[in-house]
């Protein structure tokens, strides 16, 4: 582990060197995931998000299990994924702010050791369902404000250039990998042990996270060293960033091709259940679906990370962030299992689009928001994406599973290019405040 001897000055840093060069020079010349990973500390980040994502992830089956056992009730089983998504708009716009007040390193422990003593609460047999669903809250609640916050840490820990879109590229591939090997390593857990056996090790997974953050990384002063008397409460701070950030007409564009391309991709998704049921195909194959996409996701995270560089990245970044909701109008065909895989699959790619949102973003916005800008975009994000699911299942109540899902396709479609025009609007100069090279071209 390395030694934290003293406190990291703040700010955006230069890339990191690697092999006596800056990693992020040239815009032709990619680094690689071996550079980021090159990072000592990156490395502890790295393997602390992967035991908190698959905490949660098994978190949301062996809870959803457990309500369902209690209760009977499929309602309330499903109630504990949306749980997992609707609560980000509270952490993400009342808390925003401790993001960048506080050092990150106290921040990221805290997050981790609260969601720890909330996954510990679910354990003890006899818990009331509607306090097990009050603990899913706070976790979903403090979930935005910790990935906020540690997004923003990785411009400090691997600089403001290639290596910080790399790291971000690390993050989404542990994310989407997390859902496959959490919902293979749920249901063998609960094969074996009881829900509330398999909560407990949620509880050990976030503990082991937050050991690793203090341990394995640098503490550092808050972006935000404002001490005046102006400084203000939490919350007024939150809305005041909030206000600053949305005010600004490059960051509202950059935030809206964030959020928007996934909220139209998880419409079909959210529809994947009975449209297997539709196929007469089994569980098994529902699982398929399911997996489709995620597979999709690592595999052109992964390729694009490594095979591309810097401006060929950037240049897919619209037609990636459109190509993402165009294999959804091909459900209009009602096709079968196998087809239907791929086409979830080719969603899965537009992920890619990423690349270019994160670095024209990371350039946009001032470096004492950064961490409440970081929690924002994954605040909206998980929101939009909560609510197009609701969306698309009151839909699926009206009209055939044939109309909807192609029609998330069509809306999608106009609203994506949309956006992608006023962001091309708003692009700055040949050269950011923050030194990065725009690329949009």
């Amino acid at each position: 582990m390395s030694a934290t001897t003293g406190p990291v000055p703040p700010g955006r840093t230069p890339p990191c060197p690697v092999d006596g060069r800056a990693a992020g020079a040239g815009p032709d010349r990619s680094p690689g995931y071996r550079a980021v990973f090159a990072v000592p500390e990156f490395r502890r980040v790295f393997a602390a998000h992967l035991l908190s994502s698959l905490g949660v992830v098994v978190c949301e089956i062996a809870l959803s299990v457990l309500v369902f056992r209690l209760t009977g009730s499929p309602l309330l089983s499903a109630l504990t994924f949306a749980l997992g998504l609707l609560p980000y708009v509270v952490g993400g716009t009342l808390l925003s702010a401790v993001a960048d007040r506080y050092p990150a390193r106290r921040v990221l422990v805290g997050c981790d050791v609260l969601c720890a003593l909330a996954a510990a609460g679910m354990v003890p047999p006899g818990t009331p369902v509607g306090v097990l669903l009050a603990l899913r809250c706070v976790i979903a609640a403090i979930a935005p404000v910790f990935a906020g916050t540690r997004a923003a840490t990785l411009g400090e820990i691997l600089g403001e250039g290639e290596l910080f879109v790399l790291g971000r590229s690390v993050i989404r591939i542990v994310n989407q990998s997390a859902q496959l090997a959490g919902f293979g390593a749920g249901g063998l857990l609960l094969a074996v042990a009881s829900p509330g056996a398999v909560l407990a090790f949620t509880a050990g997974a976030f503990a082991g996270s937050a050991l690793l953050l203090r341990l394995g990384t640098r503490a550092r002063p808050p972006r935000d060293r404002d001490r005046g008397a102006g400084r203000g409460t939490l919350l007024g701070a939150s809305l005041g960033g909030l206000r600053r950030l949305l005010a600004d007409r490059r960051i509202r564009a950059l935030l809206l091709l964030m959020w928007l391309p996934p909220a139209f991709v998880v419409v079909p998704e959210a529809l994947l259940i009975p449209y297997a049921d539709r196929l007469g195909a089994g569980p098994a194959a529902a699982g398929l679906l399911m997996c489709a996409m995620p597979v999709g996701a690592v595999l052109a995270e992964s390729l694009a990370g490594s095979l591309l560089g810097p401006r060929a990245r950037s240049r897919l970044t619209f037609p990636m962030g459109v190509f993402a909701v165009l294999p959804s109008l091909g459900f209009a065909a009602q096709p079968s299992l196998g087809w239907a895989v791929l086409l979830l699959v080719l969603t899965g790619t537009g992920i890619s689009y990423n690349f270019g949102v994160d670095r024209w973003f990371v350039a946009a916005v001032p470096e004492k928001l950064l961490g409440q800008a970081m929690t924002l975009t994954q605040a909206g994000r998980m929101t939009v994406m909560g609510l197009a699911m609701g969306a698309a299942g009151l839909a699926a109540e009206y009209a055939p599973l044939r109309v909807v899902m192609p029609a998330a396709g069509v809306v999608g479609l106009v609203c994506v290019l949309a956006v992608i025009a006023e962001v091309r609007r708003t692009r700055p100069g040949p050269r950011t405040p923050g030194g990065l090279r725009e690329t949009e071209n």
